[in-house]
């Protein structure tokens, strides 16, 4: 039997508050007569806005605030976008359900006078924004002539101060402009030949407190299986990279004509020079144990010596 009430944390941008409202919607469908409600808040990661993330340090950056509102019971579960949230959860809560991903790729957004190019047609020194080092260093091995500038704010924020000429593209989630509604702002999508996505990207992960069957029971009707293992797998892969959403690891999955799980993953410097990047697959029964396979594989290439290095550059200041 569900739940007769729900609460919901969420960070109250409004992403996030579109991506949680879609969650409360879906749920009611799903349990008649359910009561939600949804308790908005800023995290750490929507209070600094003029420091780069990679500064600040990632660890629970979008979500320490939600989980603290679980752990004290204030909120039965909360919403994230699954890049967001860390691979090592606090005791207590667990990723209870993965919702059906949307397109997972990177997106090009151009300001309106480059409407005509592409990010390899861009005259020498165009400025494109991004907050990610993950995109910023595969893009940077692929196109060096470009200069990277970070850019923080919300994605209407973001898209403002492309319009204003601060940058001549930006790179975002081609999901979280698809969600508000903005995917005629997509110049293109960025082939994973040429940049990765994150971890878990395009996916809706609902934590919980660990144990809360009637809780559990209630939100997993939005579970979405494939999804589930492709990202438990990209989890496994950064989990044991001991990476962060704040370093260059990308990664993409998929199924092949056999059933079988494919992950490809991806290290690289932040100057882009070095980048490594490979591929295994295996039976879905283990999906953890084909990210762990892969973690191993590409540190046996000389990624743990990449990572240890961006590690001590990158280290928040005190």
């Amino acid at each position: 039997m569900a739940l007769e009430n729900l609460r919901i944390a969420s960070r109250r941008s409004q992403l996030a508050m579109v991506q949680t409202e879609w969650v409360r919607d879906e749920l009611i469908k799903a349990h008649s007569g359910m009561e939600i409600s949804i308790e908005a808040m800023a995290t750490q990661g929507d209070k600094i806005l003029d420091v780069a993330l990679a500064k600040i340090g990632d660890k629970g950056l979008f979500t320490k605030e939600l989980e603290a509102q679980m752990l004290v019971n204030r909120a039965d579960i909360a919403v994230h976008s699954l890049k967001d949230l860390p691979t090592n959860l606090p005791e207590g809560l667990m990723l209870g359900c993965v919702t059906e991903r949307e397109d997972p790729a990177d997106a090009l957004v151009m300001h309106a006078k480059n409407k005509d190019k592409t990010l390899a047609t861009l005259p020498e020194g165009s400025v494109v924004g991004t907050s990610s080092l993950r995109r910023l260093a595969q893009l940077r091995h692929h196109y060096p002539h470009l200069t990277f500038k970070d850019v923080r704010g919300n994605v209407i924020t973001r898209l403002e101060k492309l319009d204003s000429g601060q940058f001549d593209c930006l790179i975002l989630a081609a999901a979280g402009l698809g969600r508000l509604g903005l995917g005629d702002r997509i110049h293109e999508l960025i082939a994973p030949s040429i940049s990765l996505h994150a971890v878990g990207q395009g996916a809706l992960g609902i934590e919980c407190r660990d144990g809360d069957a009637e809780v559990l029971a209630s939100i997993k009707v939005l579970e979405h299986r494939p999804t589930a293992l492709r990202c438990l797998a990209e989890r496994a892969f950064l989990r044991t990279l001991e990476g962060g959403c704040q370093v260059p690891i990308g990664v993409n999955s998929r199924f092949d004509d056999e059933g079988m799980l494919v992950l490809t993953g991806m290290v690289a410097s932040l100057d882009g020079l070095q980048l490594i990047r490979d591929e295994v697959r295996g039976s879905v029964d283990d999906p953890e144990a084909i990210g762990n396979q892969l973690a191993e594989l590409l540190r046996s290439q000389g990624a743990g010596e990449i990572l240890a290095k961006i590690f001590a550059e990158a280290r928040p200041e005190a």
